[in-house]
């Protein structure tokens, strides 16, 4: 192998009480950290009652068990860096007895072909008195903030915990913290000799080259690595990682920041033109056994600082968590990594084209400045109307953003025109949010099961909005799930035979997967020959919602947890945090919801699947980005030569 950065072995990982390790403090540096709380307390007649406190920052969000505020904070130290302990003392708590039952975290929701399920239906069965049974837990991983390489620890406090049998809280007021830590020998630092480094197979090479002229000529220091040269020169268990390996050596010999990998499926077979890795996470919905996350590629480094291999137990599969097997994942990148999942030169060609004229054409026009966004009811007969609401919140992040809300509430959203129309009208940004397959979104109308659909396949050549072209998000089910091949209906009538692959008895049967069309639905949208997206982030799997406001803070919680806060934060990052190149937006998303919902990979699968961690793990894995992770949002203000 090529060169390689060893850091030593974090010697609390993985340990259940989190004890002390031996060592003399002496020998190390130290952070310490002090934090003071107010209780709130509600107390409501008839209803249930929610405990408060002044400083949280997020929720204990277990599907049926007490919905508790807790506290959630991120450390960072110099790449290179070994933890070497970490003790937290809570005050003695006091006790605050509640007038009525606390209130439950809610299921959360997704669609399997049309029926609403609910997550973990199993009966909820509470194994101690206290809960949460931990005071804290703590997730280390080694990431990306502003191209720097960090040592990232994220500690969940829970200073308040309830007592089932006298129907009270345990209440501590002060935390004390000191973290223990030995910083690099000397700094770790990467070089800068290149910005990007696109992946693709020499079939492709020679229209990637006016990119790679293009990126170079704005600074943007670019290279193409085939994935031919990449076989011959890196081992590797199989070729995802041996392509993995290159990324890492790239990253620490040139100093790469973002990684494009053009390839997709080759035309309608199974085999790739870039590989990609599945993940074999079991979010217990029986409808998907894995899911392609192209994370892999960017989670470079495990939390000792080692390559990240995604398979820990050595198995052969990757990325699993179930009743039987565990990986214990990263999952910070590294590096920004998007994908043009091309099936062919054409493919390549238009989408090289696209993206120079974007970057080049884009800045300062009018059409820019508007965002449209489409919803509807994701869940008919909750509280809220889920896909507006996520729409309203990106739009509050979108400051200086005309809206043109193409919603089923206001009349606005009726069917395919509306949203053909408004796109093909000029948008910088574009959001759908309800339910979606590989070949379709839609969603419904308020309070009503019915279906209003707003985009499929058949109707993306009706967008015509040349180069007026939108960084878009889309959250439904599958969209972006694309591994589909018209061969998979051929390969399910010779599994089933033709009766029963086509019966429509069986909603979760096969055909109706619609992963047999020839392209799926986003992939499709970016790679529309005059008009369509400049580039999508969207979901490979299921997509997980949540529904109503359990907590009443009178912030929807669709817009607080699993998906939905994967959707707007993306736009809080771009309007609220000025990252304004896509791969950085992108990635700082899934680092805001990594550290926003840490990992305890000390827990079995079924307490994962009974505190929904499983959900907050598939939706960082599976959304992906399909676009140029280097673009700048909004074209270059000027060339430069």
């Amino acid at each position: 192998m090529k060169k390689t950065i060893i850091i030593g072995l974090i010697s609390i990982l993985i340990l259940n009480g989190f004890g002390a390790v031996a060592f003399s403090e002496d020998s190390y540096l130290q952070k310490t950290d002090i934090i003071f709380f107010n209780k709130t307390i509600v107390n409501k007649e008839d209803e249930h009652n929610i405990f408060l406190f002044e400083k949280s920052n997020s929720w204990i969000n277990n599907p049926g068990y007490p919905l508790l505020p807790n506290y959630v904070k991120t450390y960072e130290f110099p790449f290179g860096t070994t933890i070497k302990n970490i003790d937290v003392t809570f005050s003695e708590p006091s006790d605050y007895f509640l007038k009525n039952d606390i209130v439950l975290a809610s299921r959360p929701l997704t669609q399997l072909n049309g029926e609403k399920k609910l997550f973990n239906n199993n009966e909820i069965s509470y194994k101690t008195d206290i809960f949460p049974e931990k005071e804290y837990s703590f997730n280390i991983g080694m990431g990306i903030n502003n191209h720097n390489h960090l040592l990232i620890l994220t500690i969940e406090y829970n200073p308040a915990r309830y007592n089932f049998k006298e129907n009270k809280v345990l209440f501590s007021e002060k935390i004390n913290v000191k973290i223990s830590y030995e910083p690099p020998l000397k700094p770790i630092n990467f070089n800068d000799e290149y910005d990007m480094v696109i992946i693709a197979p020499k079939i492709f090479e020679k229209n990637i080259q006016p990119l790679i002229e293009h990126k170079n000529s704005h600074n943007v220091k670019t290279f193409v690595k085939t994935v031919e040269d990449i076989y011959s020169e890196y081992e590797g268990y199989d070729d995802p990682e041996k392509i993995k390996y290159f990324i890492r050596d790239a990253l620490e010999t040139y100093g790469i920041n973002y990684v494009l990998l053009i390839g997709g499926m080759k035309g309608q077979r199974y085999n790739w033109y870039v590989p990609v890795r599945y993940s074999h996470l079991d979010d217990n919905s029986d409808w998907e056994s894995s899911f392609i996350s192209d994370l892999y590629y960017a989670d470079i480094y495990d939390l000792g600082g080692n390559f990240s291999s995604w398979d820990t137990n050595e198995n052969g599969v990757y990325a699993e968590w179930n009743k039987d097997s565990k990986d214990i994942l990263d999952l910070y990148p590294d590096v920004c990594v998007g994908r043009l999942p091309c099936r062919n030169n054409l493919e390549v060609k238009n989408m090289v084209n696209k993206i120079i004229k974007y970057e080049n054409k884009a800045y300062g026009k009018e059409w820019f400045n508007k965002m449209v966004v489409v919803g509807g009811d994701s869940a008919p007969g909750y509280e809220y109307y889920e896909g507006e609401e996520e729409n309203k919140k990106a739009l509050e992040y979108m400051q200086g953003f005309e809206g043109i809300r193409i919603w089923a509430s206001n009349g606005n959203f009726t069917g395919v025109s509306d949203v053909v129309k408004a796109i093909n009208g000029g948008c910088g940004f574009l959001f759908f949010d309800g339910h979606g397959n590989p070949s379709t979104w839609s969603t419904h109308p308020p309070d009503n099961n019915t279906w209003i659909t707003g985009l499929s396949l058949r109707d993306i050549p009706k967008l015509i909005n040349i180069e007026k072209l939108p960084v878009a998000v889309v959250g439904g089910c599958h969209n972006a799930q694309f591994n589909v091949t018209m061969l998979n209906i051929i390969k399910g009538i010779l599994r089933d035979g033709i009766i029963d692959y086509f019966r429509t008895s069986d909603p979760y049967g096969d055909f109706w997967k619609r992963e047999w069309v020839p392209e799926c639905w986003a992939w499709h949208l970016v790679r529309k020959i005059g008009g369509g997206v400049i580039s999508i982030m969207g979901y490979s799997g299921l997509d997980w919602f949540a529904e109503g406001d359990y907590n009443e803070d009178d912030i929807p919680d669709c817009i607080q947890f699993f998906s939905g806060f994967a959707n707007t934060n993306f736009f809080k990052n771009y309007g609220v945090n000025n990252y304004t190149v896509l791969g950085e937006a992108y990635s700082q998303t899934l680092k805001d919801y990594i550290t926003q919902f840490p990992t305890d990979w000390n827990v079995s699968w079924m307490d994962a699947i009974q505190a929904a961690t499983i959900l907050d793990l598939k939706t960082v894995e599976e959304f992906v980005l399909l676009g140029d992770p280097s673009l700048q949002i909004g074209g270059y203000e000027e060339k430069v030569n």
